[in-house]
């Protein structure tokens, strides 16, 4: 691809707020309302799937596995969108219309989930979702790349401070949206319909405050431009060979047919692979292929780099490999966690306990939402004068959010009694991050920054650990039990080495993938990242959706102590091979 230069009007880093370009911050936002979007609706998904038709809040009223099947499919799909999104986006239309043009499908496929009284009205939000997803995740971390390509050294902050974005819109999508979906005066509707409506702020907020990158993030220039700054041992192009597309496409239809077969197959009678091939199911055969197949075309790839990149790249695959498995336990928040909140958790509060909940979810939602105003503040005093319209729409919806805060904590303190919602649990994630980040990102800046294998193994370890409490916790949970009510001080525990684990892994990750390989193979590298991711959110799925099968036939403990073992040893695994990854990654940090 041509490289466009990224010399722009702007100093970046003369126009900052909190010691980073006011351009990360308008990043930011746009990212806190796309996940706010993503995590409303992602929480509401199993609840409103599985919740009973004759509920005052009626749902589908599906099975445990059918409603994981689809969650799985979903959030899998959603994670591999973005190697087209991120192709198109380097060959054609750049990285900033990508985001308008993701942002706008989003909305439409938000909107479409809110009709909720039609299957097919569901089914083609979920796409409009996945495919405009397809287009808006790589693009928005291909922007902060180019952002810091001259200032390596800050990236690791940067991506962490954009992190906190994410998890700032995933907070208060999860809580809003959680909440006004599962109140039975509301209901699912009016919560999908939210998610719409931030989705929407967000693309209008990002088109009307776009100008302050510069020439970031354009059409691609048409030439083949080296970049000036590119190693020259890294600087030989590489491209596709019609064997290589033939291959891609292949494996391509084969694990998109697959990834939809699953839930389809289960919840209809229709089956794609509804055949044996030497005592194999269909199903598990086609996969098998499409994985050698996947296998053979990225060695043979890799192979043919210069030496330096080609090692760079083997510790790409290497750290996207375990990203694999981190998503695959770490997911579970969306699925077995949330029917776990939901059927086995005490959440009716009373008395003391009551007041003690409603003090403390004031606290954890009134006091974030404090400093996220405060970062808006300080945007907005730094550039209003340019980007006055930008501005004005994202301070509006600070106002709405406000607005929904106070509406939600009223009722609850009103309330003679408190049940939490079951999608509350998963902004302890968020919050833990919105806590934490700023002190992760102190340490990866200071003299004590571990190295990557280091990071990722002790994220795996500390992942396993959460699943540890968990298991503990489920451990007087009988044999075959659909419902319990076991503390919820379990599934808090849970969430804080959850999201300890991923703040040494997630963030981390796509700053090391900015560094490994040349500017030009950024989108596409970061789509290959969130293959992975990809995989591991379809595996979360599979394996959530036999919740019931390892209950019924062992116990729940068993089933998240499946999710210890495997995270901690491969924490082990990883920490093992820094001799080698060092040598791979040629002295990056």
């Amino acid at each position: 691809m041509s490289t466009q230069t990224l010399d722009t009007p702007n100093d970046f880093f003369e126009n900052k707020v909190l010691g980073h370009p006011a351009g990360l911050f308008v990043l930011f936002f746009t990212e806190m309302w796309e996940r706010f979007s993503y995590y409303g609706m992602r929480a509401l998904l199993v609840l409103f799937l599985t919740s009973a038709i004759t509920d005052a809040n009626p749902g589908w009223g599906w099975p445990r596995e059918h409603a994981l099947a689809i969650y799985g499919s979903y959030t899998g799909l959603a994670y591999l969108t973005p190697i087209l999104g991120g192709y198109i986006a380097d060959r054609i239309i750049g990285y900033r219309w990508a985001v308008v043009v993701g942002a706008f499908l989003m909305t439409l496929g938000h909107l479409s989930m809110a009709i909720e009284i039609n299957h097919a009205f569901m089914y083609i939000g979920l796409c409009l979702l996945v495919i405009g997803n397809g287009f808006f995740k790589p693009n928005m971390t291909s922007i902060v790349a180019q952002m810091y390509k001259k200032h390596p050294e800050k990236k690791d902050g940067a991506y962490t401070i954009f992190y906190m974005g994410v998890n700032s819109g995933a907070f208060l999508g999860m809580l809003l949206c959680g909440y006004i979906g599962e109140h039975p005066d509301w209901g699912w509707s009016y919560g999908f319909g939210l998610a719409g409506i931030f989705m929407f702020i967000g693309m209008l907020q990002f088109y009307f405050t776009q100008g302050i990158f510069g020439t970031i993030g354009l059409k691609p220039l048409k030439g083949d431009v080296v970049d000036e700054t590119e190693d020259p041992s890294e600087a030989r192009r590489n491209p596709f060979s019609g064997f290589d597309l033939v291959l891609i496409g292949l494996v391509s239809v084969i694990g998109l047919a697959w990834i939809i077969n699953d839930p389809m197959s289960k919840i209809t009678s229709a089956n794609l692979f509804d055949f044996t091939v030497f005592g194999i199911d269909g199903s598990t055969f086609m996969i098998s292929v499409a994985l050698v197949l996947f296998v053979f075309t990225l060695i043979k790839r890799i192979s043919q780099y210069t030496p330096v990149l080609r090692d760079k790249m083997i510790a790409v695959v290497i750290l996207a490999f375990i990203t694999i498995f981190f998503w695959a336990a770490f997911e579970q928040a969306g699925g077995s966690m949330t029917i776990f909140a939901k059927d086995y958790t005490q959440r009716i509060l009373e008395g003391n306990a009551k007041v003690v909940f409603n003090v403390v979810n004031t606290l954890i939602t009134v006091v974030p939402l404090v400093i996220i105003t405060y970062v808006l503040f300080r945007l907005f005093s730094r550039t209003f004068s340019k980007y006055a319209l930008g501005n004005i729409i994202l301070t509006l919806s600070f106002v709405i959010i406000w607005g929904l805060v106070i509406y939600m904590l009223k009722n609850q303190y009103a309330d003679v009694k408190s049940e939490v919602p079951a999608s509350w649990f998963g902004i302890l994630n968020s919050l833990f991050i919105i806590s934490l980040a700023p002190i992760i990102s102190k340490l990866w800046e200071s003299r004590y920054n571990p190295s990557a294998t280091f990071k990722n193994g002790y994220g795996m370890i500390l992942l396993g650990i959460g699943f540890a409490a968990l298991a503990y916790g489920a451990s007087t949970i009988p044999q075959g039990a659909k419902v319990a009510q076991v503390s919820m001080i379990w599934l808090v525990l849970a969430y804080l080495f959850h999201t300890l684990g991923e703040l040494f892994i997630s963030p981390v990750g796509l700053s090391y993938v900015s560094k490994l390989v040349p500017g030009r193979m950024i989108a596409i590298m970061f789509g290959i990242w969130y293959l992975a991711i990809a995989i591991g959110n379809k595996i979360a799925g599979t394996m959530g959706g036999k919740i019931d099968e390892i209950t019924s036939q062992y116990s729940m403990t068993t089933f998240f102590l499946i999710f210890t073992f495997i995270p901690v040893g491969l924490g082990v695994f990883i920490i093992l091979l820094t001799p080698v990854m060092k040598r791979l990654m040629h002295g990056v940090k």
